[in-house]
């Protein structure tokens, strides 16, 4: 549909409001036949913010999706003519838009532009169509024109005059001339093929120039507008005398073409005239005598030879033809004119241009193929072949273009995306003409690929794996683990957490970091309660969702020499009161004096909790009152006579053992064997309680006597004080003294010393003090009601004790004069034991050991079970060594001493040489305790029979 509207002078303003409002009625009607492009039509110089159509309704949009749609232009002319409502969604002129300008004489005169909306995605094609208004008069290039006649110009003779110009078109454009009334002149229009009108001056008679030398006329254009415009040109006719001949063109029209790409200076074509007078007559001079203003700065004309050249630059695109009208003039003044028709050739001599919108930027790397990315539109201002653009992308890369309509490219994406692969795209887009040479031009795009998290953390390790010294520092680091996360961002941010609920069961051992990584001990870590744990970590990223991995951490603790040795038999003395008196169980033993070098005396058992060489025990015997007599197993801890007992030898033996590990440092401990040489315990006690107060230690009277001095010194003072007081009593004591009466004098108890002090060498040493010399010494200041009987024990911790022998004058069995002591124990004949239940793996064996200890692991646990072979023998109740149920295979003498409930299980720390047991522990027996009491069983060898 095509709307003309032809403006006036008059109402003009009124007329252009009825015909957009009559566009904007019927062009939705008109656009809706073909959604995809929209077709417009309005009339030129409309005011800015004047409405083109509702481009919002006409593509299928109300007012309220516009902000999500994103309805833009994307693509016009370099000057943006239109816009789009914000509000509404209608195409509005933007700029000034002047159809002259913009297209010249070029009919119709189209706009065209794209328009973009997303959610989907689509593009319009919209058109617009401008429309001509007689906006401009016609106009000549000279206002003044002067023609010379000579007077014998015959009537009939035309002589063309300026063409007026209308940059108008259709209409509106020119459409005639007028000359102002002349009876000599009338005026002849003609119109050339291409619908232009040109205007010549027809003499009507015969001039004379004695009667008028000078004419004077004035030629109107008038153009079709309503209303009309015109313009004037003023014509001078000057009358000279005759000239026979007129110049004649060897053409009435000259048709040229030009390459645009001539250069400067070079020669276009030439114009010829011939004159068949002589002399001044037939001198011609060339020159234009109608050109435009563009030629006239383009073309030069050479007034002697007729020569045109190109004195400005030549642009098909600008300028598609020129038309100039040359005259040429004798030297009489008679002239004569040619129409000159130049059209410029189009030549490749313009590279495409390129405008790139880019709509998605950065990409998500999990857009699907078909992706819009950018919007590209083609320009080439060539033609034919050479303004056709053929669009591609460099390199291999996962996009393509997409054509959406004539001269404009969707760039989509082709395949899937990978930004760990590949982050960023430079993308180049060429566009190429099909000209010769062809031209070609370039756009870049940097495209980003933004991340999604589709990477879960990945460990360096699935497992990892530690070593920890025991007794390491709370809060001290166990490892690192390290997980990588090709995603970016937050997507890469990994977090540590340990897996599960509440860890597992290692949970109190460890903690990991969150950010670090870095797994720290919870607590100092004890070898002997647990060697390994294992603990899952987790890795999680901080994307949505988040992804997750899983590697295990096994930490291993290593053993450290935090352990000293721990004696077992013999057991360490232990304190029992008895009637308000300190008592001392002290185990012995009793050695025949006949015995001969290798006589088993007994077995010192020492276990360690820890493992490897720090629980490899060795054995030394380091204080003996006899140092030939006895000695010891290196390794068995077997104290056997190193040589036969003579009587020289003293009938109370105490032995030192110390018992020490191969850790680093070494740590050890201290093993006391009390042994009575006799031949029977009977045999032994009147010697031991002969000896008891020699027997004394020094630090036993180093004690005796400060605590003698002390009482000394008490007393004394107490002397001194009741002499006062005897003395102010016979005077008369004052009432201040009274207070003294209710208790004048004090009274103080027994004291105990420790019994017995375990340490480990060479840091510690042990000192046995005997409570019982403490005891007898204090008791002057509460002497007992009645004397104890003598214990078994106190005879072996040599000290006297206020019981009686069995000589006193109670017999045994009768009560003593006193009902309150205690009656004497009947001696136990169960004492006597052979020599196969002596302690030890064998009651014959003999021999020094000696050699090194096992240098490797299957050695080393050999080693360790045979040494708790007795302790598991004691639990089955079958132990060679005659002992009974949780004695640990000992014989019934070091029953009472210690018991397998209150023993840890260091059976994989005891080694037994020789010995072929093995480490069960049978079910129901692990609990069996031993018996236990005030007074424990001795046992020794039977003694010989009196021949």
């Amino acid at each position: 549909m095509e709307i003309r509207l032809t403006v006036g002078s008059r109402g003009a303003g009124r007329r252009v409001v009825l015909l957009v409002a009559l566009l904007a009625v019927l062009l939705p009607l008109c656009c809706r036949a073909a959604p995809e492009r929209l077709r417009y039509a309005i009339p030129e110089e409309l005011s800015r913010g004047s409405l083109v159509g509702p481009l919002a309704r006409d593509v299928g949009l109300n007012p309220a999706e516009l902000p999500v749609r994103q309805l833009r232009i994307v693509s016009g002319d370099e000057k943006q003519y239109f816009s789009l409502g914000a509000d509404n969604g209608n195409l509005l002129v933007n700029e000034r838009i002047d159809r002259e300008d913009i297209c010249g004489d070029v009919s119709p005169c189209v706009l065209s532009l794209e328009v973009v909306v997303e959610n989907p995605f689509n593009i319009y094609h919209v058109s617009v169509a401008i429309h001509d208004i007689n906006d401009n008069a016609p106009h000549f290039d000279r206002e003044f024109v002067a023609i010379k006649m000579i007077e014998s110009t015959p009537p009939g003779t035309r002589f063309p005059l300026d063409s007026g110009r209308d940059p108008d078109i259709g209409a509106n454009s020119l459409k005639n001339y007028q000359l102002t009334p002349s009876p000599l002149f009338s005026l002849v229009v003609k119109e050339s093929p291409d619908g232009r009108k040109h205007a010549e001056l027809l003499l009507e008679k015969n001039l004379d120039r004695e009667k008028e030398r000078n004419h004077h006329l004035i030629l109107t254009a008038v153009d079709g507008g309503n209303p009309v415009r015109s313009g004037t040109a003023q014509i001078k006719i000057d009358v000279i005398d005759a000239n026979d001949n007129p110049p004649l063109f060897t053409k009435e029209i000259y048709k040229i073409r030009l390459l645009e790409n001539l250069p400067e200076g070079s020669l276009a074509f030439q114009v010829k005239a011939t004159d068949g007078d002589e002399g001044t007559n037939a001198d011609i001079t060339y020159c234009f005598s109608h050109i435009a203003n563009s030629a006239r700065q383009t073309f030069s004309l050479d007034p002697r030879t007729g020569d045109v050249k190109i004195t400005g630059p030549l642009d098909y695109e600008d300028v598609k033809y020129y038309e100039a009208t040359v005259e040429g003039k004798d030297g009489g003044g008679l002239s004569a004119h040619a129409k000159v028709h130049i059209d410029i050739v189009d030549v490749n001599d313009n590279a495409p241009s390129l405008t790139l919108l880019p709509i998605l930027n950065p990409v998500p790397e999990d857009s699907v193929p078909s992706t819009v990315i950018a919007v590209i539109n083609v320009r080439d201002r060539d033609s034919g072949d050479n303004g056709e653009v053929t669009c591609n992308i460099e390199g291999d890369l996962p996009f393509r273009l997409a054509e959406s309509s004539e001269n404009t490219y969707k760039l989509v994406t082709e395949s899937s995306l990978d930004r760990e692969k590949i982050s960023a795209y430079n993308i180049t887009i060429t566009a190429r003409d099909h000209g010769s040479p062809a031209l070609s031009s370039r756009a870049a795009l940097v495209l980003e690929v933004s991340d999604v998290n589709d990477n879960a953390p990945v460990f360096e390790e699935a497992a990892y794996s530690a070593y920890v010294a025991e007794n390491n520092a709370a809060g001290a680091l166990v490892l690192r683990v390290h997980a990588r996360d090709a995603d970016a961002g937050t997507n890469g941010l990994v977090s540590y957490w340990l897996e599960g609920d509440g860890a597992g069961a290692a949970a109190p051992y460890v903690s990991v970091e969150a950010r670090s990584g870095a797994v720290y001990a919870q607590r100092s870590f004890d070898y002997e309660q647990c060697r390994e744990f294992a603990v899952a970590v987790r890795a999680q990223d901080g994307g949505e969702p988040a992804r997750s991995a899983t590697a295990t951490v096994r930490v291993f603790v290593l053993d450290r020499n935090d352990n000293a040795p721990r004696v077992l038999w013999p057991a360490a003395a232990s304190g029992a009161g008895s009637g308000g008196a300190g008592t001392s169980a002290v185990p012995f033993e009793v050695v025949p004096r006949s015995a001969e070098a290798g006589y088993l005396v007994a077995k010192v058992v020492a276990v360690d909790a820890d493992a490897g060489r720090n629980a490899w025990l060795s054995y030394e015997l380091v204080q003996a009152p006899e140092p030939g007599l006895f000695r010891v197993g290196l390794h068995s801890g077997e104290v056997r006579t190193a040589r036969a007992v003579s009587e020289r030898d003293a009938a109370k033996q105490r032995l030192v053992a110390v018992v020490t590990d191969h850790g680093q440092p070494p740590l050890s401990a201290t093993a006391t064997l009390h042994v009575v040489l006799a031949e029977s315990v009977q045999e032994a006690l009147p010697e031991l309680s002969e000896q008891a107060a020699v027997a004394a230690s020094p630090a036993e009277l180093q004690f005796s006597l400060v605590l003698a001095l002390a009482l000394l010194s008490a007393l004394f003072l107490l002397s001194v004080a009741l002499a006062v007081l005897s003395r102010l009593r016979r005077a008369g004591p004052p009432a201040v003294l009274h207070c003294l009466d209710a208790q004048r004098f004090s009274s103080a108890g027994p004291a105990v010393p420790a019994d017995f002090c375990e340490g480990t060498l060479p840091s510690s040493y042990n000192l046995r003090v005997a409570p019982g010399r403490a005891v007898t010494e204090s008791a002057w200041l509460l002497p007992p009601a009645w004397l104890p009987s003598l214990a078994a024990e106190d005879l072996l911790s040599g000290e006297p004790s206020g019981k009686p022998s069995p000589s006193s004058s109670a017999g045994p069995g009768q009560p003593s004069d006193d009902p309150g002591a205690p009656q004497q124990a009947q001696p136990n004949t169960d004492w006597r034991f052979s020599q196969t239940q002596r302690p030890g793996t064998s009651g014959s064996q003999n021999g020094e050991e000696g050699g090194a200890w096992p240098n490797n692991q299957f050695d080393t646990e050999m080693l360790q079970a045979m040494i708790l072979a007795s302790a598991n023998e004691a639990a089955d109740g079958n132990s060679t060594l005659g002992g009974g149920t949780g004695t640990m295979g000992l014989s019934a003498r070091y029953g009472p001493q210690f018991t397998l409930q209150h023993v840890p299980d260091y059976r994989q720390n005891v080694y037994i040489p020789g010995s072929t047991a093995t480490l069960t522990n049978a079910a129901g027996k692990s609990n069996a305790k031993g018996s236990s009491g005030g007074n424990k069983k001795k046992s020794g060898k039977k003694e010989k029979e009196k021949k």
